[in-house]
């Protein structure tokens, strides 16, 4: 049984959620400055806490951590330090320097950091590997990808949020981030970015606009258009391959638990492509999904996990991104150990 603290009610209670429909995992312990909100989750099961210390002093496996994107990278260190493995929600850090510093304190503990891109973990995914394994993909060719949602004043209202200080970032760091980390998994991983980005819908210092120009490895094009100030939540992906082209749902938070569309480039192949995505099975998703493979992981079995590597290259990424729009130039991947946004793009 891997015993968790989760650190954060938030988001925090999605996590919880999808811990209890897991057998392997138990939730001890749960951290949060809300009575009200502990009171909600905890009952009579859990261990309430306001402080993060007591949760790295408590006898737990596995830290949870679910707190503004400003505390994720010292926490998670210090849990490692406290000999502990960790979770830790997007973004894993603010600047490629703490990503370094992440790295450094996992392998001095020998414990393992999980960053969280539940996106990953569904349905839709596994039919694209299942089509892939077939030979009936081939080697991408484009792709297209929408973050439309709708963030307004109630969302705001939490004060760290559409802050620097707080936030460090905006649309691109909070929002997109899993778009694009789908991008580099189901696709193939970026090696160049022109970005453009804007504050256009609300009255914050971050941006909530952007729109980029994506070069895969391979020589692959994909685009990515990001707002907050859409109508409603929606996240669309089109994936054009050499035989294949996948199309999404436009589910906002979960897009593999959506219904996607595989179409052949040459009809003779549908019947194919059509059989092999009716023979995979519905198996835990989202949050559920990626837990399942956190707890392969650290019991030593065959796994998805996703790996603190892939943290560093999403981390990578947005820097690279300010970097771009900053700089109104492209931009390659990976960067130097000299850039000058290594150490935080916050103004």
């Amino acid at each position: 049984m891997i015993r968790v603290a989760i650190l954060g009610g938030g988001i925090g209670a999605q996590h919880l959620a999808a811990y209890d429909r897991l057998d392997g995992f138990a939730v001890t312990h749960l951290v949060d400055q809300d009575a009200d909100r502990l009171d909600a989750l905890c009952g009579d099961r859990i261990a309430r806490l306001t402080s993060v210390d007591a949760a790295l002093a408590a006898d737990v496996d596995l830290i949870d951590i679910c707190l503004p994107p400003h505390l994720h990278a010292p926490v998670a260190i210090s849990a490692l330090a406290a000999g502990k493995h960790v979770i830790c929600e997007k973004p894993l850090g603010t600047s490629l320097a703490q990503v370094d510093a992440i790295t450094a304190a996992a392998n001095a503990s020998g414990k393992t950091v999980f960053p969280v891109f539940q996106y990953r973990f569904g349905r839709a995914f596994d039919q694209l590997r299942a089509l892939r394994a077939a030979g009936l993909v081939g080697a991408p060719k484009a792709a297209s990808i929408e973050t439309h949602w709708n963030r307004g004043a109630d969302y705001y209202a939490i004060p760290w949020r559409g802050t620097w200080a707080g936030e460090q970032g905006g649309a691109v760091l909070g929002h997109a981030i899993h778009a694009h980390d789908l991008l580099s998994t189901c696709v193939a991983p970026v090696v160049a970015v022109t970005a453009r980005l804007g504050t256009l819908v609300n009255q914050i210092e971050t941006e909530d606009t952007a729109a980029l120009i994506l070069e895969l490895d391979g020589g692959a094009l994909a685009t990515s258009s990001v707002t907050l100030g859409a109508a409603r939540d929606e996240t669309r992906m089109r994936l054009v391959f050499e035989h294949l082209t996948a199309t999404s749902d436009t589910l906002p938070y979960s897009p593999a638990e959506g219904t996607w569309h595989f179409t052949a480039r040459d009809p003779v192949d549908q019947k194919a492509v059509d059989a092999i995505c009716a023979d995979i099975p519905e198996g835990p998703q989202g949050f559920a999904g990626f837990l399942t493979e956190v707890g392969k992981a650290l019991n030593a079995a065959p796994n998805h996990a996703v790996t603190l590597a892939d943290g560093a290259r999403s981390i990578e990424l947005v820097t690279a991104i300010y970097a771009s729009a900053r700089a109104l130039s492209r931009v390659p991947l990976p960067l130097p150990a000299t850039h000058p946004l290594r150490e935080g793009w916050q103004p």
